[in-house]
């Protein structure tokens, strides 16, 4: 037993841990656990945790069905929201098979692996989420409802903003988990806000995220709320995204530095790559069918475009400078899985680096208005019939979690698309469980 293994056991003794939930996202990146007494902690460190895949979206049939849970001991947090007495601390898991072997649908494992990749050629990434939520009202039962937690706009505050002592205790509750939030205020949507943290190496990124949606939601509950990370949960109203800022690194440097004064040609084709398979990406930084009612309005893009400064661009770099110079992806919206998510934008990246991509002009007409850029896919099923054409997904994911992923997806928007009413069906088969 290695010392960080020796240190985590003694901890979990002197706080009165008594519980550990060993957690891993399916492929849609819903998050799942299982949790074991903190005893046992030893054991599952050695042997893994096995578990019926089976049972789990995506994860294969009950021929083979056995997999193992592998805790990353360097995510060891304690959940804030659970009783400090027989407390209850969190690991995320790598997922293989019995034999050892890495399980081609685990995220967390592709993700480590494409940052191994990068490093052995001199590169590194730092990834920052910008992550919107709604809070809404609950019934006498605890149950959702659509009506919003306040009738605030943006950057609003109290007595109009209601939901500031919400952020406030979800920022807390990250910062006790280990996550570092920076920013959080009311978003544009009525009951709408967001939450930003620090830039972090992609994996920790995608950790902080799914970290950050177990956090919103729990808070909520405890205030008596509902939390939704649906794209789109209300009509006519904004929209829920995912802002990704990634920056390059080349030997300590971030190549984004000055980018809009004289850009470096390696983040120039970086961004040229993210450009040239955004579409391509969409069934994953874009997953559901009320993805596509965000886009092309309430600074949400339609087009495959980019421009320093401009938000109704597809990419923006921001007016930053320094270590915190980055661009921003605003398409993705928060329902993602987020590692597939972020392998998939950080390898289209890398590729047109490898590849010395040139990147188009730069977009600066507002786009909401009309404009001569390619278009985004308008719905699931043009994005979904991108992907099956791509050759770069190919490239960036095992051979049966694309054809699985891509297969599950389509029954899923050909459920919706024949539902008859297809606001009633997202309404209850994603605003309860998003």
């Amino acid at each position: 037993m290695d010392s960080t293994a020796r240190e985590t056991l003694e901890f979990l003794e002197e706080n009165d841990i008594k519980f550990i939930r060993l957690a891993f996202c399916d492929i849609f990146g819903v998050q799942k656990n299982i949790a074991v007494m903190a005893s046992q902690l030893g054991h599952a460190l050695e042997h893994g945790v096995a578990f019926d895949a089976s049972a789990i979206a995506g994860f294969g049939g009950v021929a083979r069905s056995d997999l193992l849970l592998r805790p990353d001991l360097s995510t060891f947090t304690v959940l804030p929201w659970r009783p400090a007495e027989s407390g209850v601390g969190l690991v995320f898991c790598n997922i293989t098979y019995p034999d050892g072997r890495p399980f081609e649908g685990d995220g967390r494992w592709l993700l480590g692996q494409l940052e191994q990749r990068a490093l052995r050629q001199g590169y590194s990434f730092l990834v920052g989420p910008e992550c919107e939520f709604y809070l809404f009202e609950t019934d006498e039962k605890g149950r959702p409802t659509h009506t919003p937690f306040d009738e605030a706009g943006y950057f609003d505050i109290a007595p109009l903003d209601k939901g500031e002592n919400v952020r406030r205790q979800i920022c807390l509750a990250l910062e006790e988990m280990g996550v570092q939030p920076e920013r959080s205020h009311h978003e544009q949507g009525p009951g709408q806000n967001e939450v930003d943290f620090r830039c972090a190496s992609p994996l920790a990124a995608a950790d902080h995220l799914v970290a950050l949606r177990t956090a919103v939601k729990a808070t909520a509950r405890e205030n008596g709320l509902f939390a939704s990370f649906s794209p789109k949960p209300l009509a006519n109203k904004s929209g829920s995204g995912l802002h990704i800022n990634l920056s390059l690194f080349f030997g300590g440097h971030n190549l984004f530095e000055g980018f809009c004064q004289a850009p470096n040609e390696k983040a120039a084709a970086f961004l040229a790559g993210v450009l040239a398979h955004a579409a391509e990406c969409m069934p994953f930084t874009n997953p559901l069918p009320g993805s596509y009612a965000r886009l092309g309005g309430f600074e949400a893009p339609g087009t495959v475009s980019w421009s320093p400064h401009n938000r109704s661009c597809l990419v923006r770099v921001p007016a930053a400078t320094g270590q915190d110079s980055r661009i921003e992806l605003r398409s993705p919206d928060p329902s993602c899985n987020p590692y597939f998510a972020t392998l998939l934008l950080l390898s289209a990246g890398f590729e047109g680096v490898l590849a010395g991509l040139a990147l188009p002009e730069a977009a600066d007409g507002d786009l909401f208005a009309g404009g001569a850029a390619p278009r985004l896919p308008a719905s699931l099923g043009q994005a979904l019939g991108a992907a099956r054409q791509s050759e770069f997904l190919r490239r960036a994911l095992p051979q049966k979690l694309l054809d699985t992923y891509l297969a599950c997806k389509q029954e899923e928007f050909d459920a919706y698309e024949y539902s008859g009413d297809r606001a009633a069906y997202e309404a209850a088969h994603y605003f309860p469980r998003i």
